[in-house]
């Protein structure tokens, strides 16, 4: 019954608000998460192109590089509260992941700063993660606190962006993680520094692994 009346709310929306293709605003089909003209000019990262080393980690796995809509798209979702995009950006996260060969025993994210988690009302990296979860069927868990830095998007330079992060995270329930595989799934990889950070604090609190995944890549071509 609860499932017949969510699908009939989701329906109703839907007839309110249309779904929008997140990259460039296009109504949608029924079914569908993007558009087919984004499907084919979307710059996707393939084969080891979408693969970085971070410290600490198993590796990183991108779907797309962070550049021209995918940016906005992003933007949008992070900064105007666009919540709705979590499902899509979800689904091609979860697809990256599942591209490289990445197992995992469980779905995490760094989260943000309990400050942070005010002004914006949402943690965009909590909803991306759980939408990662359910595509490939993973207990999604908070396993990071982040005390409040300064936005890592403002600092540049990889050693500042270093300092700005030493000691922020702190691990929650590490009982709940001891020995596993953690997958931590952000929205953009600049340096790496966000989750080779996030990786120290879960593997000294007793994890076993951790990879990462994230929806786009800035940097290089």
């Amino acid at each position: 019954m609860a499932v017949e009346k969510m699908s009939f709310i989701e329906s109703f929306l839907d007839l309110l608000f249309p779904p929008k293709c997140p990259f460039c605003g296009t109504l949608l089909e029924k079914g569908e998460l993007w558009c087919p003209e984004c499907q084919r000019k979307l710059p996707w990262l393939v084969g080891t192109a979408g693969e970085r080393k971070v410290e600490l980690t198993g590796g990183c796995a991108s779907a797309l590089r962070y550049e021209g809509t995918v940016r906005k798209a992003i933007h949008r979702y992070k900064f105007s509260g666009v919540r709705a995009y979590s499902k899509a950006f979800g689904v091609l996260t979860a697809q990256a992941a599942l591209d490289h060969g990445f197992t995992a025993d469980l779905v995490s994210w760094p989260s943000v700063s309990k400050k942070r988690l005010r002004e914006r009302g949402y943690d965009q990296g909590e909803l991306l993660a759980h939408e990662v979860g359910k595509q490939l069927g993973l207990p999604v868990l908070r396993t990071v606190d982040k005390a409040h830095r300064p936005a890592q998007s403002g600092i540049e330079d990889k050693d500042q962006r270093r300092a700005n992060l030493l000691g922020a995270y702190t691990a929650v329930e590490p009982e709940n993680f001891a020995g596993k595989t953690v997958l931590l799934v952000d929205d953009v990889l600049t340096t790496g520094t966000t989750l080779s950070e996030c990786a120290k604090t879960l593997l000294l609190a007793g994890a076993g692994e951790v990879c990462c995944v994230t929806l786009a890549r800035a940097g290089e071509r």
